[in-house]
């Protein structure tokens, strides 16, 4: 792990659960207390880049949930698209 820019790279690419399994990772690593000053400053940031993948992730997934259409009796009737919810 070095420091700058490749602390983060692919998160992208990463699913929510991959990138949680990762993140649990590097909390294991850091409350073991072996890892060197240098290597615990790369693991809290790349830490702190999971933690923000995986908030939007879970963002993202509550607001296609709130996307669901009720009808009058508040029973789900359809989806609308995300993107419709952003307009």
């Amino acid at each position: 792990m070095g420091t700058g820019p490749d602390i983060a790279p692919n998160l992208a690419g990463l699913s929510f659960e991959e990138a949680l399994k990762e993140l649990e990772a590097v909390v294991r690593r850091l409350e073991s207390g072996d890892a060197p000053l240098d290597e615990s400053i790369d693991l809290y940031a790349r830490g702190d880049a999971l933690r923000a993948h995986c908030q939007a992730r879970l963002d993202a997934a509550q607001a296609r949930i709130e996307a669901i259409v009720a009808d009058r009796d508040g029973k789900p009737q359809g989806l609308r698209s995300f993107d419709e919810t952003q307009g």
